[in-house]
């Protein structure tokens, strides 16, 4: 039976996931942690070879349900449309510009020039809301190992390049106990 991709780009990834399954096998002592990597999500298995089982799934659908969405508000606490913000202005203040210099707060000015490249660096130091979600799959990933008594593992990349949300999945996994 014959394969059908979508793109070739599809195609050369899964040449190279097979080109690593040659090598890499998961037992029962140490199963195989397999990446699968959407354009939204991150998904990790542990998979026993040998017998042909998925030991445990996690990935982050059930992280990420509600992209940007805020936990409802209870009844009791709830405000009806109509009502103004707790920190609105009176209709009748001047605006910001319009105040002195002297009489704006210190910490409304500038602390020193950072520049884009500053800002930059810090945003991918912390990482994006992908690369976050990937360290939380490989977090829950390494607690759901040691609770069904899995201590090493190999890693199997999926075809992907060691490099952001795979190595973010992969560096968390190991950060919270599991041995590869």
């Amino acid at each position: 039976m014959r394969r059908k991709f979508a793109n070739p780009s599809e195609y050369k990834r899964w040449r190279r996931h097979q080109r690593v399954r040659n090598r890499v096998v998961g037992t029962p002592e140490r199963p195989r942690v397999c990446v699968f990597r959407s354009n939204d999500h991150i998904y990790a298995q542990l998979i026993d070879d040998t017998a042909g089982r998925t030991l445990l799934a996690v990935s982050s659908l059930k992280l990420d349900a509600a992209p940007g969405a805020k936990p409802a508000a209870k009844a009791e606490n709830a405000k009806p449309e109509n009502a103004k913000p707790e920190n609105a202005k009176p209709e009748n203040a001047k605006p910001e510009s319009a105040k002195p210099e002297s009489a704006k707060p210190e910490s409304a000015k500038p602390e020193g020039k950072k520049g884009k490249k500053g800002e930059k660096a810090e945003k991918e130091a912390a990482g994006g809301r992908k690369t976050t979600l990937a360290r939380e799959v490989g977090r829950l990933l390494a607690e759901a190992a040691k609770a069904k008594g899995v201590g090493k593992v190999c890693f199997d990349r999926g075809g992907y390049l060691y490099h952001g949300r795979v190595a973010a999945l992969a560096d968390s996994a190991r950060k919270h106990g599991l041995d590869f």
